[in-house]
Parts: C-alpha cells; sequence; structure tokens
C-alpha cells in the first residue's frame, strides 16, 4: 500500500465489519521520522459540530485499512 497522503482526500470510507458509510477522509497522520501514514481521520456523524472541533472525529489506524480503492477505502473498526 504504498500510498501519498493526498492520494485519501475525497475517498470514501466504509466500514466492513457492519457496511456502514462512515465519510470521507478530512486528514491522515504520519510518522515524520520514518515517512508512513499511521493513520487516516474522518469527521464524526454531528458534521456542524465538527466544524468547531475535532472530539467527534474517527481516527483510523493503518492496520484497520483492509483495502484502498480508487474511490473507497474499506476499514475495519
Amino acid at each position: 500500500m504504498g500510498q501519498k497522503g493526498m492520494d485519501f482526500k475525497h475517498k470514501e470510507v466504509i466500514n466492513i465489519r457492519d457496511g456502514k458509510r462512515l465519510g470521507f477522509v478530512q486528514d491522515v497522520c504520519a510518522d515524520l521520522e520514518t515517512g508512513t501514514i499511521t493513520s487516516i481521520i474522518v469527521p464524526g456523524s454531528n458534521r456542524l459540530l465538527s466544524m468547531f472541533s475535532s472530539n467527534n472525529d474517527i481516527v483510523i489506524q493503518w492496520q484497520n485499512i483492509k483495502c484502498i480503492g480508487d474511490d473507497v477505502i474499506l476499514v475495519e473498526i
């Protein structure tokens, strides 16, 4: 999975456990020493409040990403 951070923008994230659409990737976290992506961030369900606070954001660790497609990222959380 040799992906760049910008490759994740505009991809929808779907949980394979229940088929729930979690939203679209908002940001990525990376380890600056190794240059690897450690997690992706999806805005929480309360989108109005998420503009003012990141408390509702869903942080998905890299090991929970199961498949990265052209338009969709499948995760297991």
